[in-house]
């Protein structure tokens, strides 16, 4: 908010109230800071030409303040007429002082009358960018000076309302010093009294910065909207000296953000013995805000003024009229004497005379480019001509209330946001709820499927393999070769399938949670020579070379589940076989780390690219294409080995490179050391 009381002047002042005068824009500069230019006469000492008539200056200019002070001394030409004047009244004076109080003061008044300067002090913006251009010119030689004025003219704009309000407090303070000093001052310099009129309009300047700086202090502190106009309303109207200040709404509006402006009526704080009919809106076409309302809030000055609350009026508004659009725009309409004013609107007169108005004050309340509503103050029995610093006054508290407005919209907009997240989050928390029941229901109902399932196949596929496996060892007779194979055949795919079946209920298990350790002492060496025992048969139809690099004594003994860690060896060795074509080799390494047994399998295969080892865990991945599948299996072995490995505490790793081979790692904790 920018300051629009222009509290410039042009007056004969003493030197020391000059001095004075430029230490406070000094003050105002530091407080300022960096972003603040200050320049006095001292900086154009090494110029030759100085500015003209300018014999001492002080200049502050940023973005939020800037301000001029310029004194020129008293020179023996110029207007003949006004030195006469001064050398009239200054002889009398100094008579008049010489006759009580003798030569010694008659010389001490000559000395001080010889330092009276013409002092000029504005805060106006053009007329610092032109001073500004003006020393620019004097600053010829000087690049960076001139380029230094050049960017600050660019900021100057109408000063922060609290900063002014702030300089004024400082000013007055200069100026209009106590009473007692007054009166040896004017007893002294009868003539000085020429600030006396710049001393009335500080002072009233100075009320109405510390109401509005009060209004401001309230809207910051306080977020209840109703309370905030009722105290304001309250405060203004005894500020003002008015009969009667009302807060006038229009009808529910739209908001510029598609929702409905606050209506304060709504919140319940007045008369609640009071039923307003429902009233037909009417709407200006074109128009976004309607003429129709309400006074929703008053003040007055004493109980035999008439209330006006919840009052309306809707039969003498015009909704062509332009006034409207003005009050959008933000025009203050003053009226001295509404019987002089509305002589030729018989309705608006009689409906003014009817609530006891004489004279009026208007400001309206502008939310987001609407007309939110309208600020009057009211004179009940006699006319009153409205200053101009009392209508300065009624809008800018009307801005403030605006604030108000807008920041009760926003808390508003925000608690209805909050509370439609809130549901947003209640609907999907459950949606994520029911869909996690439905997903567990169905993996139950899969794990017990799979259960019964493979139960069901196992009893007829033991038989099966048992069949099978009789009749290849049959004594009685001779087989042809073929019949033999045929055997062979059904006794090798029952025993592959039955390897299935047991993965699948081992998954179902790890899935259900009952999968468990039976943990006893081993001897770890054992289990790995035996584990390649029994794979010899497949390494040596697949023409691989299979090796054990043990690092740990034969006598290093894992506490663990050893049927569990024989399935996990046999897991990675048959993968490592399986992918590992002819003439190639897998080494199986097992050492001791810390309290880990560590065993790493490697092998010279076909490896796994990059991008598809985050999923070789995953259960029922296969990294061929289904329908180029040239490697026989489920998907599930290496899902199995993580859910073991992790069963135990432990932890396995991969590291891989496609058509070099690939490197398990599993680290075993050793529980009896633990």
């Amino acid at each position: 908010m920018s300051s629009s009381q222009d509290l410039s002047f042009h007056q004969l002042l003493p030197l020391t109230i000059f001095q004075q005068l430029g230490q406070l824009l000094q003050q105002m500069a530091q407080e300022l800071g960096n972003e603040a230019l200050i320049v006095t006469e001292e900086a154009l000492v090494s110029i030759p030409t100085r500015p003209e008539a300018t014999d001492m200056f002080t200049l502050v200019v940023s973005q939020q303040f800037s301000a001029l002070l310029v004194a020129e001394r008293r020179q023996e030409t110029g207007d003949r007429r006004q030195q006469e004047e001064l050398t009239l009244k200054e002889s009398i004076i100094l008579n008049s002082v010489n006759s009580e109080l003798g030569t010694e003061a008659y010389v001490t008044l000559q000395e001080r009358n010889s330092e009276l300067l013409n002092v000029e002090l504005t805060f106006e913006p053009a007329a610092i960018a032109q001073f500004l251009q003006h020393l620019n010119g004097c600053l010829e030689d000087n690049s960076l000076a001139r380029a230094t004025l050049a960017r600050y003219s660019q900021v100057i704009q109408p000063n922060n309302a609290t900063l002014q309000g702030k300089f004024t407090l400082m000013l007055l303070s200069v100026l209009a010093p106590s009473s007692h000093q007054n009166d040896a001052h004017e007893s002294i310099y009868p003539f000085v009294s020429v600030c006396q009129p710049v001393e009335e309009a500080l002072h009233q300047q100075i009320a109405h910065e510390r109401l509005l700086n009060q209004v401001t202090t309230q809207i910051r502190q306080s977020l209840e909207l109703p309370i905030i106009i009722s105290n304001v309303v309250e405060r203004v109207r005894e500020f003002l000296q008015v009969d009667r200040l009302v807060v006038y709404q229009f009808e529910q509006q739209e908001s510029a953000i598609g929702e409905q402006l606050p209506v304060i009526r709504e919140q319940g704080i007045f008369n609640s013995e009071f039923r307003q009919p429902k009233a037909k809106r009417s709407v200006i076409p074109n128009s976004e805000f309607s003429t129709h309302g309400c006074v929703i809030y008053e003040a007055r000055a004493s109980a035999s003024i008439d209330s006006v609350l919840n009052y309306r009026e809707e039969n003498c508004f015009v909704p062509a009229s332009g006034c409207w659009e003005k009050y959008r725009q933000g025009f203050t309409l003053a009226i001295a004497d509404v019987d002089k004013a509305y002589v030729l609107s018989s309705c608006l007169l009689a409906f003014l005379q009817k609530i006891q108005v004489r004279a009026k004050l208007i400001a309206p309340i502008v939310f987001q480019q609407q007309l939110w509503g309208l600020l009057i103050a009211h004179q009940c029995y006699e006319p009153r001509s409205w200053q101009e610093n009392e209508k300065n006054l009624l809008r800018r508290i009307a801005e403030q209330l605006a604030i108000a407005i807008y920041q009760e919209e926003l808390m508003r907009s925000l608690k209805l946001e909050k509370q439609t997240l809130e549901q947003r989050v209640i609907e999907r928390t459950q949606a994520l709820h029911d869909a996690l029941l439905a997903a567990q229901a169905a993996s139950r109902a899969k794990s017990e499927f799979l259960a019964t399932m493979s139960h069901e196949l196992r009893t007829p596929l033991t038989s099966v393999i048992g069949m099978s496996s009789t009749l290849l060892r049959w004594p009685l007779g001779e087989m042809s070769q073929r019949q033999r194979q045929f055997l062979q055949t059904i006794h090798d795919s029952g025993e592959h399938l039955l390897a299935l079946i047991n993965d699948i209920l081992e998954l179902t298990q790890f899935e259900s949670g009952k999968a468990v350790l039976n943990l006893s002492e081993f001897a770890l060496a054992q289990l790995a020579e035996a584990s390649l025992r029994s794979l010899s048969d497949r390494a040596t139809r697949q023409a691989v070379n299979v090796m054990l690099d043990l690092k740990i004594s034969p006598d290093y003994r894992l506490f663990a589940d050893p049927q569990r860690v024989s399935q996990i060896l046999w897991n990675l060795l048959s993968n490592a076989i399986k992918f590992t074509p002819e003439g190639g080799e897998a080494i199986l390494r097992i050492w001791s780390e810390n309290d880990f047994a560590v065993i790493q399998v490697e092998d010279t295969g076909i490896g796994i690219a990059e991008e598809h080892l985050p999923l070789i865990f995953e259960k029922f991945q296969q990294l061929d294409s289904p329908y180029q599948r040239h490697y026989d299996g489920t998907g599930l072995g290496l899902a199995l080995t993580k859910q073991l490995v992790e069963l135990h505490q432990g932890r396995i790793e991969v590291e891989s490179t496609l058509g070099k081979g690939s490197i398990f790692t599993v680290w075993l904790p050793n529980h009896r050391e633990q």
